[in-house]
């Protein structure tokens, strides 16, 4: 169900360039990163990156909230109600800052922030990686405009998740694991270690990546790693993970067993494999597509050397998200060092060109991010997102939230007291929580899925139960003697997850009163728990 999935110490990612761009390698370094001719490499011109940066935000903030929360959200806030060192599903990093951001006000608008402010973070750290590659003012704009331009980064920042969080802590190891590569100083291999620790316990997924790096190391450049500083960034990474650790060996490994969830859910190794041409879509334009082939081709030809540990990692990093059953857009973060790589070629090649060859790139990406602001931010009318449903379905579920809310509100009205709510996901529980009581719900709301079956059993009355959730009333005839159907979820008439039974669920969402349980709410309470 996740769909999001943050160097939480600093979700905006403003600061972390700034402790990068005073890294400036010897005129050696840039002849061995293919950049000879470019003279000392200048620092990162910060005046075009910050314009791209500054129009993804403008465009980001002009329509942050026009939907609404995310199923996600609802239950980032929830999960930071009731904090621990882990979830069966996430770390703690991004519940966490949901609970800080629930404070202020609705909370919407405060979590939208941290997620733009978390993108823009990644476009300026592009620029970093650009000018770590050798590139100078326009590899650095193009690289921090096809970050902004790619569908996977621009849709990831439409809503506050794991997943936007976890693209910018990738990033800002890569930045700083390549000034340590450079600078051979342990103090830089100390941040390493402390971003690395940092993106741990906001996404376990970022463990590929360091294994990535690891091989690519191993390698490239196997000296690297009879030197101190890759070990102790890895042993203050290892301690920066241990608690979230700790609350998984002692709650059965339940983040194992999630992720062998969610990849029977992608059909495993196969389903993955058949859904990796997806990467394409995610880059999504020809543009993206050509300057990601120009970058891995650098990288793993004699101009790239002093870098090919990146195109390893790369292929690691997709190699093992496929055999593990990985959704496609785990390895995203990727596209950005590759990106940085072909913006260096690109710069080389337009050296002595003419303007309008000269201008084509930045027209193309600018073409390819206004497609992508269509596709994934919501511009268009709700029918339109809903249309789109089948190709990306993370959009159309930021909408209809409140009216789910009023529906259930006026069946439970008629229901006596310390009667319960029950609903299939954490989606129905988070909404109902947020938008049940101004619409006039006021019993207890409780599900069994994924760490909000960790709160339960509910202590209210299990002789009457208003069920909401895909499910269907064979299911529950299994704990009531007496399920009767009320009524279908509209969703304000869009078609999502909830209104049409998909992404793994075979019966639409509907509403049904439950009562003459088989037994206790704890007695239920095991079977009615679940993954997924």
């Amino acid at each position: 169900m996740l769909t999001t999935e943050a160097a939480g110490a600093n979700p905006s990612g403003t600061a972390a360039p700034a402790a990068i761009a005073d890294d400036r390698p010897s005129t050696g370094d840039l002849h061995e990163d293919g950049a000879a001719g470019h003279g000392e490499r200048e620092r990162v011109r910060w005046g075009p990156v910050l314009a791209v940066a500054a129009a993804l935000a403008v465009a980001r903030l002009g329509v942050a909230t026009r939907y609404g929360w995310h199923r996600d959200e609802f239950y980032y806030v929830m999960c930071g109600r009731h904090l621990a060192w882990g979830y069966p599903d996430q770390p703690p990093v991004a519940p966490l800052l949901a609970r800080l951001a629930s404070e202020f006000g609705s909370g919407l608008l405060a979590l939208r922030l941290m997620a733009i402010g978390a993108e823009v973070g990644c476009v300026l750290l592009a620029a970093v990686l650009a000018r770590q590659l050798g590139g100078r003012w326009r590899a650095q704009a193009l690289t921090a405009g096809a970050v902004a331009a790619c569908p996977v980064f621009l849709g990831a920042s439409s809503l506050f998740g794991t997943t936007v969080l976890d693209q910018l802590a990738w990033l800002v190891v890569l930045a700083v694991l390549n000034r340590a590569l450079r600078t051979r100083r342990v103090v830089d291999w100390v941040w390493v270690g402390v971003a690395a620790g940092a993106g741990l316990e906001t996404k376990n997924t970022i463990a590929v990546l360091l294994a990535g790096v690891a091989v690519g190391l191993a390698l490239t450049r196997p000296a690297e790693l009879r030197s101190p500083g890759p070990w102790l960034a890895a042993v203050l990474a290892l301690v920066l993970w241990a608690p979230n650790l700790a609350w998984d060996a002692t709650h059965g490994w339940a983040n194992l067993h999630m992720a062998a969830v969610l990849a029977r859910g992608q059909g495993g190794a196969v389903g993955s494999l058949e859904q990796l041409p997806l990467l394409l879509v995610l880059l999504a334009g020809p543009f993206l597509v050509w300057l990601w082939v120009l970058g891995a081709r650098r990288l793993a030809s004699a101009a790239g050397r002093t870098h090919r540990w990146t195109v390893v990692a790369a292929a690691v990093v997709v190699v093992a998200f496929t055999a593990g059953g990985g959704k496609p857009y785990y390895p995203a973060p990727m596209f950005a060092a590759l990106f940085a790589a072909g913006a260096v070629t690109v710069e080389e090649r337009l050296g002595a060109a003419g303007s309008l060859r000269r201008t084509a790139w930045p027209v193309g990406i600018a073409l390819s991010g206004v497609g992508a602001a269509l596709g994934t931010l919501p511009f268009l009318p709700p029918a339109a997102a809903s249309a789109m449903s089948r190709l990306d379905p993370t959009l159309i579920e930021t909408y209809g939230w409140p009216q789910l809310a009023a529906e259930v509100a006026s069946y439970a009205r008629h229901l006596p007291a310390g009667a319960s709510v029950l609903t299939s996901n954490y989606g129905e529980a988070g909404a109902l929580e947020r938008f049940g009581p101004p619409a006039g719900l006021r019993l207890a709301v409780v599900s069994g899925h994924n760490a909000y079956g960790w709160w339960g059993p509910p202590t209210g009355n299990d002789s009457t139960v208003l069920a909401v959730g895909e499910w269907p009333a064979s299911y529950l005839g299994r704990f009531w003697a007496e399920v009767t159907p009320v009524a279908p979820v509209r969703m304000g008439g869009v078609r999502d997850e909830e209104t049409t039974g998909s992404y793994g669920h075979t019966h639409p969402a509907a509403i049904f009163l439950c009562q003459k349980p088989r037994g206790t709410w704890s007695q239920l309470w095991p079977a009615l728990r679940h993954l997924d």
